[in-house]
């Protein structure tokens, strides 16, 4: 028995996230998402069928993450 191993990397685990988990991770609401993602400050959504649409979690993650970082602390 020959085992076959595949060619392809190994990617982390990842998930999709349909927008109200999307709103519910930013704080945003769907309007200013999309407002943002059509200035190229959001990840953008990969097309699942002509009409469902999702988020990577990991890069709306990285971007909650990125907007607590920039945060300034005022005392």
């Amino acid at each position: 028995m020959q085992v076959v191993h595949s060619t392809k990397p190994v990617v982390p685990r990842d998930r999709l996230l349909r927008l109200p988990e999307c709103e519910a991770l930013t704080g945003c609401k769907k309007s200013t998402i999309y407002k943002l993602m059509k200035e190229g400050k959001f990840p953008r959504c990969v097309r699942i069928t002509a009409r469902m649409a999702a988020w990577p979690e990991s890069a709306v993650l990285n971007w909650v993450q990125e907007r607590i970082a920039g945060v300034e602390v005022k005392a």
